[in-house]
């Protein structure tokens, strides 16, 4: 069964989103899952990609950009195309356009409390439910 995991922030920071991204994406990758994670733009992607290297003391996520495929790594970032290749167990998504029902087996949609971000994550719960996912809230 797929399923839809909603990580609502307490605040309206894009930069906490990204920073709640990284987080999920090296838990994930810690337990072997490759990742996707989905932004609006190349510059989104860049900035995420930077993140990713910076966003805790020590750590280390093997990753690339889409935009710049190269050998095979298990975490992917970048504007709406999928993954250059290869099976995603998780995909994060970042962007303000829903992902397409069916395409991915686990999602993490991570909503603030910047209204229009409400109002996609109040939508997407509706839509994944109508296309049978679970669905489960985590409010941080």
């Amino acid at each position: 069964m797929s399923r839809a995991d909603f990580y609502v922030l307490p605040g309206a920071d894009e930069q906490a989103r990204r920073l709640l991204a990284c987080k999920l994406t090296e838990k994930a990758w810690r337990n072997g899952f490759t990742v996707y994670i989905r932004v609006a733009t190349e510059r989104e992607a860049a900035q995420v990609d930077d993140l990713l290297w910076t966003f805790r003391q020590g750590s280390f996520v093997p990753h690339g950009l889409t935009i710049h495929p190269a050998a095979a790594v298990p975490v992917w970032i970048g504007p709406v195309e999928a993954p250059p290749a290869g099976a995603v167990d998780l995909c994060i998504n970042l962007a303000s356009e829903a992902l397409e029902p069916g395409r991915y087996d686990r999602i993490a949609e991570i909503i603030d409390q910047d209204e229009s971000r409400r109002s996609w994550g109040r939508e997407r719960y509706r839509q994944y439910k109508e296309h049978g996912f679970q669905l489960e809230t985590h409010k941080l």
